[in-house]
């Protein structure tokens, strides 16, 4: 898991005019909270902590009251149309604490063949982990499944240190057969019975 360190300033302006003179001298507002802190407000550095989100669940580290604090980012705000970076909420946590958080899911192998299809009923498998070692993803087989098949979260082989934050019973990939071939082949038999 990823540990980067950001440097962070205070922010004592509020209020949209505030925001706007922040990100365009390159900056990111943000709020840091949570084990009982009155809220802290500070400006992120843009670029890095643009690069740094595109890491899953990375964990950072800020310059708070002056001592170094670890925190997750919890809620990531977006221009709608630029997909620039306008607010990040970002919750504190602790070494050894557990936390709940979501992992990618990445698949490998080859269904068995005949037309199946990978139906992710989950995009992501949320998991309880210690902050300061989180997974970025998890990793299921495929090889041989055919249609009906399912991978429940209990089946799933979880990464050192974490648990399951969601029913062992969900399913979380799910295999289907391809429609085309039969809309395909009623498609044929509509044809035949109005040549007969």
């Amino acid at each position: 898991m990823a540990e980067i360190r950001l440097e962070a300033e205070p922010r004592n302006e509020f209020g949209k005019g505030a925001a706007r003179r922040a990100r365009r001298a390159g900056l990111v507002p943000a709020v840091v909270y949570g084990h009982g802190l009155t809220p802290v407000h500070v400006n992120l550095p843009g670029h890095a902590l643009m690069l740094a989100l595109k890491t899953p669940n990375v964990l950072f580290s800020l310059p708070i009251d002056g001592k170094d604090e670890f925190v997750l980012p919890k809620a990531v705000q977006r221009d709608p149309i630029k997909r620039s970076l306008k607010h990040v909420d970002l919750l504190l946590v602790k070494r050894g604490e557990k936390v709940t958080v979501e992992i990618q899911i990445n698949t490998e192998g080859e269904l068995a063949p005949g037309g199946n299809l990978l139906e992710h009923v989950l995009n992501t498998l949320p998991l309880e982990a210690e902050a300061t070692h989180l997974p970025e993803s998890v990793t299921i087989s495929i090889e041989g499944l055919t249609a009906g098949d399912s991978v429940l979260a209990k089946d799933i082989t979880l990464p050192k240190g974490a648990t399951l934050a969601v029913e062992p019973e969900t399913v979380v990939l799910h295999i289907v057969t391809a429609q085309v071939e039969a809309v395909a082949e009623e498609t044929e038999a509509g044809e035949a019975a109005a040549q007969a």
